[in-house]
C-alpha cells in the first residue's frame, strides 16, 4: 500500500510552522475499516517539508473527503451506488437534494446524507437505481407527492421527467426484455459463468469492441464477447457479463442477442454486401476505460488484438474448432466449464 504521489503544491497555513507557505498535497493508497470490513481506498494529505517530524496533516475538509472515499470504496465492494453516482442521478432530473427526497417519499435530509456521509442500504439503493433507469417510475412518484410542490415547480419537474422518458424510455423496456429472458439464469452457475447478468458491463464491452475494432459486424462482435467472457472465466473463474450462450450454426450466440444490439454504446447500420444485408457495428460514444478492472482490460485487449484482422467467416471457422463448440449440439447451452478449454490466444 505504498503508492504515494504528489498532486499539487498549494499555499496553506501550516500548523507545524504557524506560517503560510507552499505545502505538498499528496495522495496514497491506504486502508480503513468500514462497517467491520477492511477496504482499500485513496486518501489525500498535506506534507510539510520544513518540519523535521510529524510533518503530515489533514484539514477538516480533507478528512471529510477521505472518509467519503473510504465509504465509496465500501459501496463499490458491495455493488452499491457511490455518493457521486447518486448526485449524478439527482442532477439528471435537475433536482435539489430536498426535492429528490420528497419525490421518493423520504425524509428531507435522506438524500443529503447519502451524498455526503451515510451508506444507503440495498432497498434504498434499488429505488435510486430505478429512478434513473425508469423515468416512468419517477413520474409516478412525483404524481404521488404532488402536494409537496408548488404548481409552478411541479410543472417544471414534470416536464423534465417527461423529457427523460422520451430519451430513455425505450432503452428501459429493452433492458427489461433482456432481463426477462435471463430469469432462469439469475443464480450464478456454469451456464452464466458464475455471474448474474450485468447489462452495464455488457454495454461497456460492446462499446469497447465497437470503438477499438474496425470493420466490425454483428456476427464477429458476438464472437468477441464470447471469447472475452470465456477467457475471463478461464483465468478468474467468472465471466465478465453473465451472458448465457447457445450453440448456433455460426458459433456461440448469447440469449437475447437481438435485444442486446439495442444497448446504447453501439449503433447498428445496415449495409448491402454482395447482394446480402450485413450489420455494421459502430461506436456511439467515447469509452471510459475506468469502467473496467485491469484484469478485464487485459482480457479485452488480448481478444481485440487476436481477432482484429479476422473477417467474419474466419472467426466463425476459428470458433468452430473450439472444444466447447465441437462437444455441444445445435441449440445446446454451452457451459463455461467446457468453454474454458479454450485454445490459447496470442
Amino acid at each position: 500500500m505504498n503508492e504515494d504521489k504528489l498532486i499539487e503544491n498549494i499555499l496553506i497555513d501550516c500548523p507545524f510552522c504557524n506560517t503560510v507557505h507552499s505545502i505538498d498535497k499528496r495522495q496514497r493508497k491506504t486502508q480503513a475499516i468500514i462497517k467491520g470490513e477492511v477496504v482499500d481506498y485513496s486518501e489525500f494529505y498535506f506534507l510539510c517539508d520544513k518540519s523535521e517530524e510529524d510533518n503530515e496533516f489533514v484539514s477538516g475538509l480533507l478528512l471529510e473527503q477521505n472518509l467519503l472515499s473510504a465509504k465509496n470504496a465500501y459501496r463499490i465492494n458491495k455493488n452499491l451506488l457511490t455518493s457521486s453516482e447518486i448526485i449524478d442521478i439527482r442532477k439528471y432530473y435537475g433536482l435539489t437534494q430536498v426535492e429528490y427526497s420528497m419525490i421518493l417519499g423520504w425524509g428531507d435530509v435522506t438524500v443529503t446524507r447519502y451524498e455526503s456521509k451515510t451508506i444507503q442500504d440495498e432497498t434504498y439503493d434499488r429505488i435510486i437505481r430505478l429512478s434513473k433507469e425508469n423515468p416512468m417510475f419517477m413520474l409516478e412518484c412525483l404524481n404521488n407527492h404532488s402536494d409537496k410542490f408548488s404548481n409552478l415547480r411541479f410543472d417544471s419537474i414534470r416536464s423534465m421527467i417527461i423529457q427523460r422518458i422520451k430519451e430513455v424510455g425505450s432503452l428501459y423496456l429493452t433492458k427489461q426484455l433482456i432481463l426477462s429472458q435471463y430469469v432462469m439464469y439469475e443464480t450464478p452457475n456454469s451456464f452464466n459463468g458464475n455471474k448474474g447478468l450485468d447489462l452495464n458491463k455488457l454495454s461497456n464491452i460492446l462499446g469497447y469492441f465497437a470503438y477499438f475494432v474496425k470493420n466490425l459486424y454483428k456476427v464477429k462482435l458476438m464472437k468477441l464477447v464470447w471469447y472475452a467472457d470465456v477467457l475471463h472465466y478461464k483465468r478468474f473463474g467468472q465471466s465478465m457479463t453473465g451472458l448465457v450462450y447457445k450453440h448456433m450454426p455460426l458459433g456461440a450466440l448469447p440469449i437475447a442477442y437481438d435485444e442486446i444490439m439495442s444497448l446504447p454504446t453501439i449503433r447498428v447500420e445496415e449495409e448491402l454486401i454482395n447482394s446480402e444485408v450485413a450489420y455494421r457495428i459502430c461506436s456511439t460514444q467515447d469509452i471510459s476505460l475506468t469502467s473496467f478492472t485491469l484484469d478485464e482490460l487485459n482480457v479485452l485487449q488480448l481478444v481485440s488484438q487476436t481477432f482484429m484482422n479476422y473477417k467474419t467467416k474466419e472467426i466463425v471457422d476459428y470458433m468452430h474448432k473450439e472444444i466447447a463448440y465441437q462437444n455441444t449440439n445445435l441449440n445446446d447451452v454451452i457451459s463455461y466449464d467446457i468453454a474454458k478449454e479454450l485454445r490459447d490466444l496470442k
